[in-house]
């Protein structure tokens, strides 16, 4: 198994980032061609999902409807005040994976991979792991 780590920013408390050009030059870069790979979030207040990336409105719909789905409120008990983030990333969860298949992702044609920041902004680690 080799590994890889990318960076992302955030700009907004609540943001869904498309990473998956970012994972594709990592994949190129390495010549990892045939097999799996792991997209892990090593954070408590994020995840990663696979959803539509041809319009954009998707990933705002996802954004939107996280926020209702778990607003930010002072009724959690959590002092620092970000229950509702923590709850999000659980739901979302914190890796996937994907397959390699002749040096690229093999995604549906509509699919592509989302960082989902629930507590931003901030920098954040994505970690890849590929075995083949």
């Amino acid at each position: 198994m080799t590994t890889a780590e990318l960076h992302v920013s955030t700009l907004k408390r609540t943001q869904f980032v498309p990473i998956t050009s970012l994972i594709a030059e990592v994949i190129a870069s390495r010549g990892w061609q045939d097999g799996v790979i792991t997209i892990f979030v090593p954070h408590t207040t994020a995840g990663v999902t696979i959803n539509e990336n041809a319009d954009p409105d998707v990933a705002r719909d996802m954004e939107l409807f996280s926020d209702e789905l778990v607003p930010q409120s002072n009724r959690f008990r959590h002092s620092e005040g970000n229950s509702d983030s923590h709850i999000k990333s659980s739901f979302y969860g914190s890796s996937i994976q994907a397959i390699i298949r002749n040096g690229s992702m093999w995604l549906g044609t509509w699919q592509g991979i989302y960082f989902c920041e629930f507590d931003g902004p901030r920098k954040r680690k994505v970690y890849l792991a590929f075995a083949s």
